[in-house]
């Protein structure tokens, strides 16, 4: 039961994050239709559950020897995976998609954050 619902958690953060960045960043476009944007989002989900980590463990070593900021490069390319795989995301350019990297990153860490404070039991 917790899988599920982690599982709709990420489908709707990478909803909301495919949503933001594609208002504020120019060159990263997502189909106006909601059940395209909905497709999207699940398809951008299932991405980062079941490729990205396989992708980090391979590229642990130099995720490890850049302190972390190797991590970006593989968050790019798992959206430019998506661009790729769905027809209903465009992304026009290296520049649309760091910006749109991260933002969507900074946007799924927040969306994180604060549901990880909204959820926790309070200590007695």
């Amino acid at each position: 039961m917790r899988l599920i619902s982690r599982l709709i958690f990420f489908f709707f953060t990478n909803l909301i994050a495919l949503i933001v960045a594609a208002q504020f960043i120019d060159g990263f476009e997502v189909s106006a239709d909601f059940v395209n944007l909905l497709i999207a989002a699940g398809v951008f989900t299932l991405i980062n559950l079941y490729v990205r980590p396989i992708v980090k463990f391979i590229l642990s070593p130099a995720v490890i020897l850049t302190l972390g900021l190797f991590t970006l490069v593989i968050n790019a390319s798992m959206l430019y995976l998506l661009d790729i795989l769905s027809e209903n995301v465009t992304i026009t350019g290296i520049e649309p998609l760091i910006y749109s990297t991260l933002l969507i990153t900074l946007v799924n860490i927040l969306l994180n954050f604060s549901a990880k404070s909204l959820f926790q039991k309070p200590r007695l």
